[in-house]
């Protein structure tokens, strides 16, 4: 490990295959090649085990947490080598008729230290035909999940989830120094938006983020954005993937986190307000959710 109070992060940039063995070979060799140049902790993508748009295909190789064979190599590696591994997410069987996008963070003796269930779904229409319904495969989560790491907590989100900041704010706001965004975002959504909205999650909440990603075109004609990211609390970008598999690494210094914080305590200063629609009258007065 290094020292108890800086780390090295990796973030491992994937093109994952339809299937899950080919997926996991590249999954395992990529985070073995993070362990040896010295991170301490590795995030993989979103979907680290498979990139399977067609339902029919996804449901035929979908299997429980429990019985998950990319989810027992991954606990076996983390202890092998003495690593944080954050599995960004894996496709598992939920029902029958859903599965679930979910993120696993494991210790470095193998144990399971938290899990999340995507919330926000994929489901848009973007200008060219691209389509995506998330949500006609997966089934949301409901719960947002911090951890703990040696060196702070973490707030585990997936892809999507980006768009929506008050999520980021209340896992700050619970005690979050790293905020992690494993993705697979598309190349259009990708170029217009990913770092923007990268960058900004880090700038509201004085947290450092992590944001591997799913890179290039895959087998099922998908294309991916790479751009893997990991980002200070000041919003400098600290490194950063192209669009081919890769590792990539930077040392964490968590006291960044203070600095930017009191710098600027934007946590510290929400206030709720309500929004008045002078067309309708004071009476249709809205309530916004914000810091108490």
């Amino acid at each position: 490990m290094g020292g108890d109070s800086t780390f090295t992060a990796a973030m491992v940039q994937m093109r994952t295959s339809l299937l899950p063995e080919p997926s996991l070979e590249q999954g395992m060799k990529l985070v073995r090649e993070a362990a040896a140049q010295g991170a301490d902790y590795v995030l993989t993508p979103e979907v680290s085990n498979m990139m399977q748009l067609n339902r029919k295909a996804l449901f035929e190789h979908l299997a429980t947490e429990e019985d998950d064979k990319s989810l027992k190599a991954y606990r076996a590696l983390a202890s092998e080598l003495k690593i944080h591994l954050h599995i960004g997410s894996l496709a598992l069987r939920f029902s029958p008729e859903k599965a679930v996008n979910r993120s696993f963070l494991i210790g470095p003796d193998g144990n399971l230290l938290a899990s999340y269930d995507k919330i926000h779904m994929f489901d848009i229409d973007l200008p060219g035909g691209e389509s995506y319904r998330e949500s006609a495969n997966y089934q949301p989560g409901e719960t947002a999940v911090i951890s703990d790491l040696p060196w702070g907590r973490v707030g585990l989100t997936i892809c999507y989830d980006v768009r929506f900041p008050a999520l980021y704010r209340a896992l700050a706001e619970s005690g979050a120094s790293f905020l992690t965004v494993p993705s697979a975002f598309t190349r259009k959504t990708g170029e217009a938006h990913w770092h923007i909205l990268l960058r900004s999650r880090a700038i509201e909440t004085g947290c450092f983020v992590f944001a591997a990603a799913q890179a290039g075109l895959h087998e099922n004609k998908r294309e991916t954005y790479g751009h893997s990211l990991i980002i200070d609390p000041w919003g400098e970008i600290l490194a950063e993937g192209g669009i081919e598999p890769g590792v990539f690494l930077a040392k964490i210094d968590p006291a960044k986190v203070e600095t930017a914080r009191r710098a600027i305590p934007s946590l510290q200063h929400g206030r709720r307000f309500t929004v008045a629609d002078p067309k309708a009258g004071p009476e249709h007065l809205h309530l916004v959710r914000g810091s108490a």
